[in-house]
């Protein structure tokens, strides 16, 4: 079983491998700013890297989110594009909270306890998460916060026992989509997702979208013209 995890919740796009329950080879790629797509570069040569390629992969898990738009939606439309492309070899398409591979990649440094990941949510608001990290780098959710102030993040560590960890936190850490290795049970438990219906969290409407309908009083939908 060879298994696809990827991320691109932030402007940094990461990539993993795993051959069955092991993590074989991983990689990552700079997701904003540049004048070409990066991310499905980095997927093949990571997968060349474990010794295999696209046709390979038997099931793939995305980063859901919450994060960047249009990072999102490109890791989104790979993780579709594979396990479309390789039809009754794969296992299907499964999620997982790109607030979760933070904490879950990097598991094996972190003390035993609870973590309130993070992300920005721009606007001075982060997103937030609260997980309990076991003994054996075991990693379980306990609560999905939704978004909280800059200002509160410190009150809410202290409200909930737990530690700050994210980009910019007092623990700097990203979302890995080496973390899906520790996740896997959880991932599979959830189930597929649909391809034809599954879109990331984007956590709040891109910016395009709010203009949009700030200017013509309603809902931007598939048929607004």
């Amino acid at each position: 079983m060879i298994t696809l995890a990827l991320d691109a919740s932030t402007y940094v796009g990461t990539v993993a491998v795993l051959r069955d329950r092991a993590l074989v080879a991983e990689g990552e790629a700079v997701m904003r700013g540049e004048q070409e797509e990066r991310l499905m570069p980095a997927v093949v040569a990571t997968l060349g890297e474990a010794g295999c390629s696209v046709r390979d992969v038997t099931r793939v898990i995305c980063g859901a989110g919450p994060g960047s738009f249009t990072s999102l939606r490109i890791a989104g439309a790979i993780a579709k594009g594979i396990v479309m492309g390789n039809g009754e070899r794969a296992d299907g398409l499964f999620a997982v909270s790109s607030l979760a591979l933070i904490v879950a990649g990097r598991s094996a440094q972190l003390e035993p306890g609870r973590w309130l990941a993070l992300l920005d949510a721009m606007r001075g608001e982060r997103y937030a998460a609260l997980y309990e990290v076991g003994a054996l780098g075991s990693v379980r959710e306990i609560e999905r916060i939704g978004r909280i102030r800059d200002g509160d993040v410190a009150r809410e560590c202290e409200r909930l026992g737990a530690r700050a960890i994210g980009p910019r936190e007092m623990v700097e850490a990203a979302p890995h989509a080496r973390g899906a290795a520790v996740l896997l049970d959880e991932i599979l438990a959830h189930g597929r997702v649909s391809l034809d219906t599954w879109e990331p969290d984007y956590g709040r409407l891109a910016e395009a979208q709010v203009k949009w309908e700030a200017a013509h009083g309603r809902p931007l939908t598939g048929d607004s013209k």
